[in-house]
């Protein structure tokens, strides 16, 4: 059975011509309807300062297949939240950012429009490659360099220490620097990536370095300053962007800020002389946002830790904020959207298309309006739905923040959760986003999956489905970890025979495609079918359309009355198809255009 004969709207140009409206002016939006689901009335109903107001949509276009609508949609507040009344005879039903319907639905899931600037193209355009400095790779000048007081040496191939109760698992010390970053820039381009975002690369007595001890000066431990010029001025020269990472949250106990009696009051001190810190760990003192001077020091004008960097010599493009939630957020106490726009204005105030993400594991939707963060690193809306698909039950993969393993669903309820995620976060906020199947914190992918065909079908969903793909370093060549710990493991350059050379292909093809077709970088998103073990969609676009189909074990054919499709890409045996997409006998990932 097809989807395709829903009523459908999202933020994409064939259904809004603006996606930054200015306000005090209509926008036009648009619905699609099927002939062979009759829809005698539809209105648009949004709210002018949270008043329900209705504006009615005519009839622009029919063919055999469908009924186009049309309405102007006033545009009153800085973010405008709106959702489509559908009438048939006595039946009424509502078209929300989770889909159609037939009851009075919350306004949650309304579709969103912001009149603030949207993300920088390159930004949404991008496919993002993490690096972890202290695992990626060593360049000749790291074996020079001492060993520090606070480290655990290991060599490259040594075991990680991963375990939350292992005193070694902070301090593990493998001596990767930036300057081997720089020296495997061709690896990264040839699976077609555009922006290199690397973990802090700030002093701190720790292997990830969120614990950072200043914020004026590169650790010299990678290179110092001088390394990671060279990193930046190499990446720009191949016309890519780099993302820092910045903990706007807490520091270090030994940051100078906080052994200074002058600027303690920069951190969040108790009454009794104690202080706050994130997550009971007493070596990440907690700054306060509501103190200014904290605040011109950090997020705000030219001479804060957001600003400098942005400059010559490093040039950052932009920031990834960690625990961007928390930021600001302390008990009866939140500061945080005022955080998200001082960060923001700062950054563009140096750079014009500066990017900010920020962390967030689970609802963002609040800190996603438009002024403040560009986006999130997606894993409610994007990871979580993808895990739950395609875990192996069999999986020593460890759940990231919860007690229990993801639970194993159905195509059904995995798209649910897509469309609500969508819905709740609004179309660009979703596109500005990052698609991940894992990070630094988390399990390996290959290692949830289980296998290397699966990883391959989670990969294509990374790429296709709405939202900018972030690879961590590794994941190209299925390399596995149980929790974000044991995922950071060295990778093995001199080990080329450990790599899973299909998977780093179809990565490549996966990007090569994301670059050649506006559809997968801002076209819409139609469902076409779902059941248990399949997933067909099509990213629609006015350059030009691609079918997608996803199969996470041996599936029937699924017929899908499109005309001809040409295939471009296949982890499987599919070919072009003629309306029908065939029957596969394992997992298998396919796009074609049509």
């Amino acid at each position: 059975m097809t989807l395709l004969h829903e009523p459908h709207h999202d933020g994409s140009p064939l259904y809004v011509d603006d996606e930054a409206p200015a306000t005090g002016w209509p926008v036009q939006v648009r619905v699609r309807t099927s002939i062979d689901d009759p829809v005698d009335q539809v209105w648009v109903r949004t709210t002018y300062d949270a008043e329900p107001t209705y504006h009615p949509c005519i009839e622009i276009a029919r063919d055999e297949q469908a009924v186009w609508w049309q309405g102007d949609l006033p545009v009153h507040n800085p973010v405008t939240h709106y959702r489509f009344l559908l009438v048939a005879g006595a039946t009424q039903r509502w078209l929300t950012g989770a889909g159609v319907v037939d009851h009075d639905p919350p306004d949650a899931f309304d579709f969103r429009l912001s009149s603030h600037p949207a993300a920088p193209d390159w930004a949404r355009d991008a496919v993002v490659y993490q690096v972890f400095p202290d695992r990626f790779a060593r360049s000749g000048a790291a074996d020079e360099r001492e060993t520090p007081h606070w480290a655990v040496p290991a060599g490259w191939d040594d075991t990680v220490a991963f375990e939350p109760h292992d005193p070694h698992t902070p301090l593990q010390f493998f001596g990767g620097d930036l300057d081997g970053v720089t020296e495997h820039l061709d690896h990264v381009a040839g699976i077609g990536v555009t922006v290199v975002y690397t973990t802090p690369v700030f002093p701190g007595e720790s292997n990830h370095r969120y614990n950072a001890s200043t914020f004026d000066r590169v650790d010299d431990l990678l290179g110092g300053d001088d390394a990671y010029v060279r990193l930046a001025t190499a990446v720009h020269e191949r016309g890519w962007r780099i993302l820092g990472d910045l903990t706007t949250n807490h520091t270090g106990d030994t940051h100078e800020w906080f052994k200074n009696p002058d600027t303690q009051d920069f951190y969040c001190f108790r009454p009794d002389g104690t202080y706050e810190c994130w997550m009971g760990h007493h070596t990440l003192p907690k700054l306060d946002h509501t103190n200014t001077e904290l605040r011109a020091a950090m997020v705000e004008g030219p001479d804060s830790v957001v600003a400098r960097w942005l400059r010559p010599p490093f040039d950052l493009d932009g920031w990834r904020v960690d625990v961007a939630n928390m930021t600001g957020r302390l008990g009866a106490v939140d500061v945080n959207h005022d955080v998200a726009r001082a960060v923001r204005r700062t950054a563009l105030a140096e750079r014009a298309d500066a990017f900010v993400i920020g962390e967030h594991n689970h609802d963002a939707s609040t800190d996603l309006d438009g002024d403040g963060w560009h986006g999130t690193m997606n894993y409610s809306g994007f990871s979580w739905p993808v895990w739950s698909w395609l875990r192996d039950p069999d999986s020593p993969a460890r759940a990231f923040g919860r007690p229990v393993p993801v639970s194993r669903r159905p195509g059904a309820s995995v798209v649910q959760s897509l469309r609500e995620w969508q819905g709740r976060y609004g179309w660009r906020a979703t596109t500005s986003s990052w698609n991940i199947l894992g990070s630094h914190d988390s399990a390996r992918i290959r290692t949830l999956t289980g296998s290397g065909a699966v990883h391959r079908v989670a990969a294509g969903l990374q790429f296709t489905l709405p939202g900018v793909p972030m690879l961590f370093a590794g994941d190209e060549i299925g390399m596995e970890g149980v929790l974000g710990e044991d995922s950071r493991r060295p990778f093995p350059w001199h080990r080329r025979e450990a790599w899973d050379e299909d998977t780093l292909a179809t990565y490549a093809g996966l990007a090569r495609l994301r670059h050649e077709h506006p559809a997968l970088r801002r076209g819409g998103l139609r469902w076409a079918h779902v059941a248990d073990d399949t997933l067909v969609f099509l990213r629609e676009h006015p350059a030009g359309s691609v079918l997608v189909a996803a199969r996470r074990a041996a599936a029937p054919e699924v017929v899908i009355a499109l005309g001809d499709a040409t295939l471009l890409l296949t982890t499987g045996t599919d070919g072009d198809v003629s309306g029908t997409i065939p029957a596969v006998d394992g997992p298998t990932f396919s796009v074609w255009s049509i």
